[in-house]
Formats: structure tokens, C-alpha cells, sequence
């Protein structure tokens, strides 16, 4: 199969309608007997301004805007089938968004809008405003044709003089498109006003590409009565809008099928792609405009969910299922992909950490926060409170934030609309980088979750104690001077244990995990050579925890297995229990630094 429409001869097509031809609908149409389906019109600087997105979850490909809007989504199911309907001004901007489909086969064609008669369009000066600007029509098709390899079409109405639209018509088919749709009414014309279908007849009997007839609903009720539209207006092929719009299976050669069915069946394709429950609303009520005193239609006047949606129609467990699996597929794929990321600096400093973590309000208690909690900790340890740097990023208003803690800044890889959740995402990798509890419900976010696991996997290094770790030395020395030095391999990073010296009452300047500088004394032992008795040792710890109540990186009384470090080279600090002796010292005032030298990166 083509992924291009090749011939638009002898077609049922379903016609561009706003917030009517998204995919879902267009799926029903094709699976109901139309031959191509055109989306919903999509202006030219919008697409533009689109992030395309692979959806391995759902299985699409989407057209993404900076608000995480999807403006446009497809499927493999209408490949070779969908036309791309946009709306163009200038062919400058037009030129800019041609590489959107000139590196994807994501549509199978192009049309442009010059039909289309609501106020806001023709202020615009597109859709039906173009009908009265030939030399504007050409450069953009013409911009089209040559700059695209699947086929461009566009879609007109009559203009008020007969030798004016197949003037029109003719510069038309001059410029290369592949067909040309034909609404049979005048730009000022609405639905109540009769068709034209002998105009179309004439704009068809003199151009040699495929005119497309477009305006019968009026006339097609039923699947019979497009071969007699078809047959006045002089085309093999139609573009069909609002009787599709109510009711899908007019495409259908067995004829229609009863209305709720048809609805039912429409919800659960929306629900399959993860559709707006607004849209998904919006297209069911038009759908039931004439039986709105149904039960159905009362209640899906109500509804304000997806899930208030699949209870109408008998899907809650069906929608349940699928969330479930979409669940999986997304923990599946954010597993594979979790960076986090660690800067250093020259000097082998932890500088920066950023992490793919997001606040969702609902998974936290009411009147808990990641940012108060890491508030609250700084608050205990007697450090400087949190500095939140926010920026503003240009074109979309979007907020990142980043947030220092001693000399490390924190930060989220996630853009936010709002700044408050921005500094919230910085918060939460605050926390997971210190062991703070950020107050989240149990369970609550299993992203945040992969995240944390993923940070202790490649970020704290997991070691045995006991071969760096002694009983009380016995020995007297009035200088701590063992030369120890102990490297393990772990995870890929070398440890190493490096050899300290302290004199008697000698102030020790430490780096700790934060950045922030602290001094502890190392007064294990006395003048001479004498250890300090066990009672003089119980002073000296009370006298130290009251003017210090920092807790220590780890304890080996605690029987604490991990050490939470990173794979660069600064300092961090280790502090060991009284009662017993990290490489070098006896007491809890001696210090022993590790430098993590990376293998890898």
C-alpha cells in the first residue's frame, strides 16, 4: 500500500471538520467504508509551532504544541489514507512548516483550506477570503506542489459569478494539485441554503483533474443517495460532512446502523487513543443531536471524565484495562530511558544534579510539599535556607527552576506552565539526592519512584564495612598516623580510602555531601600517649552532640551498607559510632575521607 493517496477518483471521503475529524472519527469512517478521511482544519503557524512525538504507549505519531496540547495525531491504521487539511496566509509561513511533512510519511497529502466561511477564518484572511485572491492561491499552492513529494489538494466555494469560479478553478488545476473539493454554496450561504450541484457539474466538466462534490448532506441520508449526488453533480467522488458527523455509518454500503451502537463503538476507539473526555463529549452529542431525550444523551450532557464517559456505555472495566496497560507500556519505557544527570566541577566538585521527576499535587497530603519539607530539613541542620532561581523560557512562558543547597544546584529536566511546580521539581530532586522525606503518599507516583531507584543504582555506592572498619585501637600515640588505604571496585568506581593525620585538638576543615563547610575536632587523645578514659570519652560525645546536632553521613553503629555518594572526585565525610573505629581513629571526632574516581561516566 502507497503512503500517499495516489487517485481521488470514485472516493467516499470524509470531509475536515473542527474538533469532528480527529482520529478517532476518522478510524470509524475508514472501518465503516470510506475510502480517505481529512482531519480538522489546523492553521499553518500552529502546526509550526509542534513538537512531532512518537506515542509507543498509544502506538501513534503526534503533532505536540508547547502546552502539551496534541494538535494532531495519527496511526498506522490510516496510512495511505489521511489528508493533512491546513489553513495558510502567506506562503512564507507555509515554506517554514513544509519540512514538518517532507521528513515523515505521517499524512498522505496536504490540502489547504479556501472554503471555509466561519468569521474567524476570513478575519484571519484564510479559508473563503482567498477565493477573491488568485495571485495569493497560486504561490501557496505552488509553493506546496514543488516543495512536497505526496499530493496537494485544496478545497473552494463558488464565488457569486459563474466565469469568476472556473477562472478560479482553472489557474487552480494550473498550479498542480491532485483534485479539487468543490462546496456547492457562497461563502455567505449556510446549510439551509440549497446546494448547487449543477455548478459543480459545470466546474467538473471543465478541468481534467478529479473535482471532489462536497454540501449534499441535505441530500444523503442514506448510503443509495450518494450515487444520485454523485450523479448530478457530474463527480465520481464526495466528500461527506455533517451526515458522517451524526452518524458515521452512512458510509457504509449495508446501510446505516442504529445510532447508540454507533455511539458505543465511537467511545471506545476515543478511549483507546486516550481522547479528550471533551472532545470525545463534544462529538458524542453532536451525534445524538435528535434523540437527546434518550438516557444516553441526558447523562453524557453531565459527564466530566473519561471514566463518567465508559459508564454510560458499559466501558468502565474495559477503560480500566486500558490504563492498566498503559501503565505498564510507560514504566516499561521510562525505565530505559532515565537520565540523571551529574556535572562536576574542575576539581572534581559535585556542581550540579538534574533528574526527570514532576510534582503531581494529588500525591501529596493536603498542606505537604517537596519544597516545605526540604525547608523544614535545612531548618534542622542549621543550614542556609533553599535558593529557587526560576527562568522563563522564550516563545512559550514555560518555568524551570533550579534550587542550591550549599554549593549544588538541584533541578528537574521538566518545563512547567506554572512557576511554583517548577521550584516543586527541583525540590523533589533535592530531596531524593539527601534522603529527604518529601512527604509523598505511599505508592503514590511510580515515575518519582524509578527515578529514586534508579539514583541509588548508579549514584550511591554500596559497600561491605568490614574491611575498612577495626575495633577501638589500644595502641597509645599521641598521633593518629596509620597508613591506611583500602580501593574497591564498585559499580564501576573506584574507591579508595584515603590516609588522614590529626594531631591532638586539631580542627578539621570538612566538605560534606552539601558543599557546606563544617569543622569537628579530633581530641581522641591526650598529651603523652594516653588514651582518654571511657568517662572522659562520654563528656567529650555529649559536649560534641550539643554543639553540634548535624547527624553523621553514616553510622556504623546504625548498620548503615551505603555510602550516598557520586561517581566525581570531591570529598565526603565519614563519621563512625564511640564505640567503634573507622581505618584510623577510635572515637566519633576522627574523620576519614573517600575521593570516588569514576571508570565510567
Amino acid at each position: 500500500m502507497t503512503s500517499f493517496v495516489s487517485d481521488y477518483s470514485n472516493k467516499l471521503i470524509l470531509a475536515p471538520m473542527v474538533r469532528i475529524s480527529t482520529l478517532p472519527m476518522r478510524l470509524l469512517a475508514l472501518r465503516y467504508g470510506a475510502d480517505i478521511v481529512y482531519c480538522e482544519e489546523v492553521i499553518d503557524f500552529k502546526i509550526l509551532a509542534t513538537t512531532r512525538y512518537e506515542n509507543k504507549i498509544l502506538g501513534t505519531v503526534e503533532y505536540i504544541s508547547s502546552d502539551e496540547t496534541v494538535v494532531f495525531r495519527t496511526c498506522p491504521e490510516e496510512k495511505g489514507k489521511v489528508v493533512f487539511q491546513m489553513a495558510s496566509v502567506t506562503k512564507l509561513i507555509l515554506s517554514k512548516s513544509l519540512h514538518f511533512f517532507s521528513r515523515e510519511n505521517d499524512v498522505s497529502a496536504i490540502d489547504i483550506n479556501m472554503g471555509c466561511p466561519k468569521e474567524f477564518s476570513i478575519k484571519g484572511g484564510m479559508g473563503a477570503a482567498l477565493l477573491t485572491k488568485p495571485d495569493k492561491v497560486k504561490d501557496i499552492l505552488t509553493t506546496l506542489v514543488n516543495g512536497l513529494s505526496i499530493p496537494v489538494t485544496c478545497k473552494i466555494r463558488l464565488l457569486p459569478k459563474l466565469e469568476d469560479t472556473l477562472a478560479l478553478v482553472k489557474m487552480i488545476e494550473g498550479t498542480g494539485v491532485a483534485a479539487i473539493a468543490v462546496h456547492g454554496r457562497l461563502k455567505e450561504e449556510r446549510p439551509r441554503h440549497k446546494n448547487r450541484n449543477h455548478i459543480i457539474k459545470i466546474i467538473a466538466e471543465s478541468v481534467n483533474i478529479p473535482v471532489i462534490a462536497n454540501g449534499g448532506s441535505k441530500e444523503m441520508r442514506t448510503y443509495d443517495a450518494i450515487a444520485t449526488f454523485l450523479q448530478e453533480t457530474g463527480c465520481t467522488s464526495t466528500m461527506i460532512a455533517r451526515q458522517a458527523e451524526w452518524n458515521p455509518t452512512i458510509f457504509r454500503k449495508e446501510g446505516k446502523l442504529p445510532l447508540l451502537d454507533v455511539c458505543k463503538e465511537y467511545v471506545t476507539v476515543a478511549l483507546q487513543y486516550n481522547n479528550v473526555h471533551t472532545n470525545i463529549k463534544y462529538c458524542v452529542l453532536n451525534m445524538m443531536h435528535e434523540d437527546m431525550d434518550l438516557e444516553e444523551g441526558q447523562r453524557m450532557l453531565a459527564t466530566a471524565s473519561q471514566e463518567d464517559i465508559s459508564d454510560i456505555w458499559g466501558l468502565r472495566q474495559y477503560f480500566q484495562d486500558l490504563k492498566a496497560s498503559w501503565k505498564k507500556k510507560e514504566m516499561e519505557l521510562f525505565n530505559t530511558k532515565i537520565e540523571i544527570t551529574v556535572t562536576n566541577t574542575q576539581d572534581g566538585a559535585v556542581e550540579s544534579v538534574e533528574m526527570p521527576v514532576r510534582y503531581l499535587k494529588k500525591d501529596y497530603p493536603l498542606g505537604i510539599s517537596a519544597k516545605q519539607r526540604v525547608f523544614e530539613w535545612t531548618r534542622r541542620k542549621k543550614l542556609p535556607r533553599p535558593d529557587y532561581k526560576t527562568v522563563e523560557r522564550e516563545g512559550d512562558r514555560y518555568f524551570m527552576s533550579v534550587v542550591t543547597l550549599g554549593s549544588i544546584k538541584y533541578k528537574s529536566s521538566f518545563w512547567e506552565k506554572s512557576k511554583s511546580i517548577a521550584e516543586q521539581n527541583a525540590a523533589i530532586v533535592a530531596s531524593i539526592v539527601l534522603d529527604i522525606d518529601d512527604g509523598r503518599k505511599p505508592g503514590s507516583s511510580e515515575m518519582t519512584e524509578a527515578v529514586v531507584a534508579k539514583w541509588r543504582e548508579l549514584y550511591r555506592v554500596k559497600i561491605s564495612w568490614d574491611n575498612i572498619s577495626q575495633k577501638k585501637n589500644e595502641s597509645s600515640s599521641s598521633l593518629c598516623d596509620q597508613n591506611h588505604r583500602v580501593s574497591e571496585d564498585i559499580l564501576g568506581c573506584k574507591i579508595y580510602v584515603l590516609q588522614r593525620k590529626h594531631k591532638i585538638s586539631e580542627t578539621d576543615n570538612v566538605t560534606d555531601l552539601n558543599g557546606i563547610g563544617s569543622k569537628r575536632k579530633c581530641d581522641d587523645f591526650e598529651e603523652g600517649g594516653e588514651q582518654n578514659s571511657q568517662n572522659d570519652n562520654e563528656d567529650s560525645q555529649s559536649e560534641q552532640v550539643s554543639d553540634n546536632k548535624k547527624e553523621p553521613a553514616v553510622t556504623i553503629s546504625q548498620k548503615v551498607d551505603w555510602l550516598p555518594g557520586y561517581y566525581h572526585d570531591g570529598m565526603l565525610p565519614v563519621e563512625t559510632s564511640p564505640d567503634s573505629c573507622l581505618v584510623t581513629c577510635s572515637t566519633v571526632m576522627c574523620k576519614t575521607v573517600l575521593t570516588l574516581q569514576p571508570q565510567r561516566y
